[in-house]
């Protein structure tokens, strides 16, 4: 009797698991997806065009920046970050090569941190940027910066 109740009991559990994972996989592709998207059409091209309301959409307003450039230690607030986007030659407008390429996208429920590669004007940049899904729309709530030497 045991052994019909546990084997009852494990072809119940065990499809129902299956969906669970299958539906958690499904939102995890789409989450990187919704990323992947805001990396690539936003930030990317933000940077690249020099263009602020473009980073805006993609920044929740309480979002630091830290890192080091250059060996110095940066730190700045989005609105200290944004102007200096503001007042810079774009990389678009120097003409000096530039290229953005996601490493990676890990999610855990509404939150996710991107490793990304930068290369703008004489950096190459190493970013973690870390997300927090926000009324249904990935925002990039921290960014960490270090350049690397290639």
């Amino acid at each position: 009797m045991k052994a019909i109740l546990l084997t009852a009991f494990l072809f119940g559990i065990v499809p129902g698991l299956k969906a669970q994972q299958l539906k958690k996989m499904q939102t995890d592709l789409q989450d990187k997806a919704a990323i992947t998207q805001a990396l690539e059409n936003i930030y990317f091209k933000g940077i690249y065009e020099g263009d602020v309301s473009l980073l805006a959409q993609v920044y929740h307003p309480g979002t630091l920046l830290f890192g080091d450039v250059k060996g110095q230690p940066y730190a700045k607030t989005l609105e200290q970050y944004l102007d200096g986007v503001a007042h810079r030659q774009s990389p678009k407008d120097s003409g000096k090569p530039f290229k953005g390429d996601i490493l990676a996208v890990d999610v855990i429920n509404s939150i996710a941190v991107a490793k990304v590669h930068v290369k703008m004007y004489e950096f190459n940049y190493d970013e973690f940027l870390s997300f927090h899904k926000i009324d249904g729309k990935w925002l990039i709530v921290n960014k960490m910066i270090s350049d690397v030497n290639l």
